[in-house]
């Protein structure tokens, strides 16, 4: 049996617009008790989901001189094609290749930044002559998942007994939602130390994963010493907690930890991850819960190497630069030694 719940988002609200409290329950223990959950019947279009699958397959099945000719170490502000091993996740480096990409705006230069996390702001990096369908088709699917992500948000605040829209000012006009585009890659070099991604949290709100048949993500629920499958469910996306909400949510809502597995040498595993979390501005300050809720609210896992900052930019500027040191040692060498202090 899947360990994971399944939840129907068109389940989410009642005839008369209401939010329904059967599934409003179902959501809270999901997200206090496991961190994650399957999310069914969000609204994808027909055919959408395989048109998405089907262009991302493409784009890696580009001559590896085209994904390079995208290369995230050319962009400041941490976008484009991650090269196979090039990304570090608990230390190591992660067994995928992928292409990072964020909400399309212009940079803003640095002598205007009044905090260094503006460097997250600024233009993508397409291979708009060799697929030029890739764009749109990712645009769309930003667009659908920022609508999913809202009406969680949503659900999310009233399980927690509070008012739906409360943390739409967090969010505002402009969420600072980021994606991925991930191939995991099995070598013959492969040693019992490999990862296809490492032990660790998400440090945005909610994360939401659409993964392939394949298999290998695995979550450590809070207060569980063993790992279990997150196992694809056919159209179905995996939604996790971010750090953010664990801060907001003074622990009750946890950001569990989770890994994916290396493929066998010579597979391969595809995935695409949205992440949608607030402005970079936004503080998420402690929400007030009811003493019931209150009573298993544990307070924030803290770790020295990971320490969780109230101000989103400073938290996603700060995993940024722990994931893609080499972006920041050629762009931002003053913010790239792991000491430094975001405050």
């Amino acid at each position: 049996m899947n360990a994971i719940p399944t939840l129907r988002l068109q389940d989410a609200r009642r005839s008369d617009g209401t939010l329904d409290p059967d599934f409003l329950e179902r959501l809270r223990v999901a997200a206090h008790q496991i961190g994650f959950f399957h999310l069914t019947d969000y609204g994808a279009g027909p055919g959408q989901v395989q048109e998405l699958v089907d262009v991302t397959a493409r784009f890696f099945a580009l001559p590896p001189e085209a994904r390079i000719a995208l290369d995230n170490r050319t962009s400041p502000h941490f976008r484009g094609y991650t090269r196979l091993g090039h990304e570090i996740t608990a230390g190591r480096p992660d067994a995928r290749e992928q292409l990072d990409f964020g909400p399309e705006l212009p940079a803003v230069a640095a002598a205007d930044w009044d905090t260094p996390y503006r460097l997250l702001q600024g233009p993508n990096q397409w291979p708009d002559e060799l697929l030029p369908e890739l764009r749109p088709t990712v645009q769309a699917w930003t667009d659908l998942l920022t609508v999913v992500g809202t009406e969680l948000t949503h659900a999310l605040a009233a399980c927690l007994g509070l008012p739906e829209q409360h943390f739409d000012e967090a969010f505002g006009d402009q969420p600072h939602w980021f994606g991925k585009l991930i191939r995991y890659v099995g070598q013959e070099t492969d040693g019992p130390a490999a990862q296809g991604v490492g032990p660790h949290a998400d440090w945005g709100f909610l994360t939401l994963l659409l993964q392939d048949s394949v298999g290998g993500l695995q979550a450590r629920p809070p207060r569980e010493q063993e790992w279990i499958d997150v196992a694809p469910v056919e159209g179905a996306l995996v939604v996790n907690v971010g750090e953010m909400l664990e801060v907001a949510t003074h622990g009750y809502l946890v950001a569990t930890v989770h890994r994916v597995l290396p493929c066998r040498p010579s597979d391969t595993r595809q995935s695409i991850g949205f992440f949608f979390s607030p402005r970079l501005e936004a503080k998420l300050h402690p929400v007030p819960l009811t003493p019931e809720l209150a009573a298993h609210a544990p307070g924030v896992t803290q770790a020295a190497e990971n320490p969780l900052l109230p101000t989103f930019g400073d938290n996603a500027l700060k995993g940024w630069i722990r994931s893609h040191p080499e972006v920041a040692a050629r762009h931002h060498p003053g913010l790239a030694a792991p000491a430094r202090s975001f405050t």
